[in-house]
This record gives C-alpha cells, structure tokens and sequence, in this order.
C-alpha cells in the first residue's frame, strides 16, 4: 500500500478511536452506554441498523457470493429487507412501548416481562454466545480485508490488529459513539462504492463485452440459485430481525415508536437493493479479473485453490489509484468495525446483565456497571480473536451464528406476538429442542433434501413451542372446569 494510502487509513481509524474515546468521557449511566441515551433519530438509528446488520462482514461475504454465482447472491439480502419491514410492523412499537416503560437495555429483558427470569436467562445464553460468534466472523473480515491489502501481512497478525483495533473502539464509545459513527461510515462505504469501486472495477476488468465473454450466462441471471440455498437465507436471516440484541437495543434508542419503525423501512432499503448488489457486483468484477488471469498478473499464486472470499479485496488493491484505495479500504474496515462493536456489545450485556448479575445475584448501578460492562467486553472481544483465528469462512460463520440465535429464539419471540399470555415452559422447551437440534445437525456429513440444519432446528422449535403451549392451556382449563 502507497504511503498517502497508509496515512489516509491510518488518520481515519485514529479519528474513529478518537469518537470512542470522545464518549468515553461522556458516557454516565448504562443508559448512554447500552441504548444511546434514548434519544436517537431515525436515520441515524436506520442507517445504524443497516451498518451493523450488512457491515463488513456480509459486504465481504457479499462479494464471495458475487464471485462464486454472480448476481443472484443478491437474493440473500432480500431477506434482510422482508425481515425489517415485517419487524417494523409487528414488533418495533411492542418493543418500544414495553422497553420504555421498563427501562429495559436488553433483550432477554423482554422475555422476561412476558415469560419469566428462567426464559430470560436461557435467552442470554444462546444470545451471548451467537453474539460471541458473530463478532468472530466481523474480525475474521476485517482480517481477511487486511492481510489482502498490506502484502507482507499474514492472517494471523492481520486478525490481531484488527480485533484489537474494533476492541479498544468499542470498549471506549458505548452504543452511542456506535450509532454516530455509524451513519458516517455507511455513508462513506456507499458512497465509496457507488463513486469509486464499481466504476474502477467496472474499466478495470473491461466493460460489459469483456464480462459476458469471459462468465458464464448464469452469472449475469437471478436464478442462478439452488432453491435449498434459498430457503437457507430465509430461514436464518428473516428471523434474526426478530431475535437480534443489537435491533432491541436500537429500539430501545429511538425518540419514540413512530421514528424506531422508521428507521426500520431505511434500512430495508439500503439492504436491498443497495448493498446487496453492489456486494455481488463487485465480487462479479473479480471473478472476471481472476478468470483473465489477473490476479497471477498481480502476483497471487493458489495452490489450493483461490477463496472467495479475497477476490474483491485482492481486485479493490489492485486497481484503485493512489489516494481512492486508502479512502476506499478505510470504509470497508470502518463498515466492519461497525458491526464488530455492535456485537460485542450485545454479547457484553447479555453475559452481564442476563446472566451474570441474575446468576450471583450482583446488582451493579451507576458507574460500577459502566465499569463492569467495559470490563466485560474487553474479554469477550479477546474470546472473539481467538475464535477468529481458527476459522476460515466469514460468510459460513456468520451464518452458522445466525443460525444458533434463530433456532433458539424466534418462536418465543412470535408466541409473544401471537398468544396474550405465552407459556414459559413452551419457550424453554422450544429454545432448548430448536437450537439443540440445528447444532447436532450441522455437524451430519448430510441433510435430507440438502436442507440447511436451521429448517429443522426451527421445525422442532415450533412443534415443541405450539403443541406444549396448546397442552398446557388444555391441562389449565380441564383442572378449572373440570
């Protein structure tokens, strides 16, 4: 990397440390730290929303996709735009009423007022750990982004770098300095490739005639999908709208319900058609570059075959001119930043306020929790590099996190959409059976149909969900009335 290059992308993650730092000093109360004081407007909430959901993490894995099928990859964000929607009609002004009234900061919390602590704790435990895993795969990005990028770095330092660098930022801003920086960093991401990366890559590789020469007709069409992998991206990131901690705590940010479902609808939009495309298209632009020999052109041997996963930072390296790269390459690294602090932090107060402190019976207020909190996170974002570092796929990984939440989570959390008075035991039993099934079948050399684990842990979940809710109530009833 040039040198005016290193220095842009130097000066931009310092000016961001610099914000963490900046609300360190202001954040008083987990209030500021956890739920941004709750005075946050739409768009900063929504683009906040979006920034955290796609960030780095599916933008890289994005452009996996794009490189591997083409533009149909872009179906799997349209899922990210039908969760959004459905959530800001059906759960954003519950959410928002109930969290107001009770000053929650998370969501367990929310289990809890409807069923009880036992299904709130189980909550926090599936919702710590998915989160835990999540933040891995942001770091993973972020590592993969700069051992591409800065030749003579290797993975592993590459990772360490990066996870610290999110760490210390997140450790220091509080949700907060997250949603600010936020709207700033997706802002620039969009902007940098919409005016920079598409266009450059687009000559770079020579234009439309030299794409549909090189690329088979499948990689320019949307069918180019099996229907197993749709119904995958369905499954597992429909739901996460649902069940995700950042989401509740963002929900719990927002000036009132009006402008929380707002910020909803934004950032379905920027999900798709936004950022879906412009992930695959770029990655599409590094196959072809890949498949004209390219990529040996510019010095990258695979002798085990390339991944996926590089080609889009290995084509952003090596085309964008002096200057552009360092902006560009700071907005994808920002964008996973924005993600990774996000998680870290959902993880931070589900292990502390739904478990720990209910588990030893602790009750932090004030400046004590702040600590705490800040304590916290820096050992789960440890947990996370190292987690990082044995793993190779962001996409796989993420979704493997998406996944575990899902299958444990989501029928709770639609009982308390559809049933008055949802039963607990119904909740425990789903929780356990959904996502104990999803983690078994995952590890299965196959599945029937070649359907993704998620789709049965969720069928079990929902079976085990209804039909003890509906005995339960039928038990209830015969003892009353006899």
């Amino acid at each position: 990397m040039n040198w005016i290059d290193l220095s842009i992308f130097i000066v931009y993650m310092v000016a961001l440390i610099g914000i963490g730092y900046y609300f360190l000093k202001r954040n008083k109360s987990t209030d500021d730290y956890y739920v941004g004081g709750r005075n946050m407007g739409p768009w900063h909430v929504g683009l906040s929303v979006v920034a955290t959901d796609v960030g780095g993490g599916f933008s890289i894995g994005l452009g996996g996709l794009g490189f591997a099928i083409g533009i149909s990859g872009s179906w799997m964000l349209f899922t990210g735009l039908l969760g959004a929607w459905l959530a800001a009609v059906f759960l954003v002004p519950l959410v928002y009423k109930v969290g107001l009234k009770h000053n929650f900061h998370t969501f367990p919390q929310m289990l809890n007022f409807f069923y009880d602590k036992r299904v709130a704790m189980l909550a926090g435990i599936i919702s710590g750990i998915g989160y835990i895993g999540f933040s891995s795969s942001q770091i993973l990005a972020g590592g993969k982004l700069a051992s591409a990028t800065f030749i003579d770095l290797n993975l592993t330092w590459a990772l360490i770098i990066m996870g610290a660098i999110a760490v210390v930022y997140t450790v220091m801003g509080g949700l907060k300095a997250v949603i600010y920086t936020d709207t700033v960093q997706w802002i620039v991401l969009i902007l940098g490739l919409t005016l920079i990366g598409i266009p450059i890559g687009y000559h770079a590789v020579g234009g439309m005639s030299e794409i549909r020469e090189v690329l088979p007709a499948e990689f320019l069409q949307f069918d180019n999908i099996t229907w197993q992998r749709a119904v995958k991206w369905l499954v597992t990131i429909l739901p996460i709208w649902f069940v995700g901690m950042t989401l509740y705590q963002r929900i719990y940010a927002s000036q009132n319900a009006k402008r929380a479902k707002k910020a909803w609808y934004i950032a379905g939009v920027f999900e798709y058609p936004f950022m879906a495309f412009m992930g695959v298209v770029l990655g599409l632009f590094a196959r072809v570059a890949f498949e004209n020999g390219m990529f040996q052109a510019w010095g990258y041997e695979f002798s085990g075959g390339v991944d996926v996963e590089m080609g889009l930072p290995i084509l952003l390296r090596n085309t964008l001119p002096v200057g552009l790269m360092g902006l560009m390459m700071a907005a994808y690294f920002s964008a996973i930043m924005s993600t990774a602090d996000s998680c870290l932090m959902a993880a931070s107060g589900n292990l502390l306020i739904d478990i720990g402190m209910k588990l030893f019976k602790v009750e932090l207020k004030g400046k004590a929790l702040l600590r705490a909190s800040q304590i916290l996170t820096l050992a789960i974002g440890v947990i996370a590099i190292l987690i990082a570092l044995n793993l190779q796929n962001v996409l796989e990984l993420m979704l493997y996190s998406y996944a575990f939440m899902v299958s444990g989570l989501f029928l709770p959390v639609l009982g308390i959409l559809i049933f008055k008075k949802p039963e607990p035991v119904a909740a425990i039993f789903a929780m356990i059976g959904g996502g104990s099934l999803t983690v078994i079948m995952t590890f299965l050399p196959s599945l029937p149909f070649g359907l993704d684990a998620n789709v049965f842990g969720l069928t079990f979940s929902a079976i085990l969900y209804f039909g003890l809710h509906y005995l339960i109530k039928h038990n209830r009833r015969t003892r009353l009335y006899g």
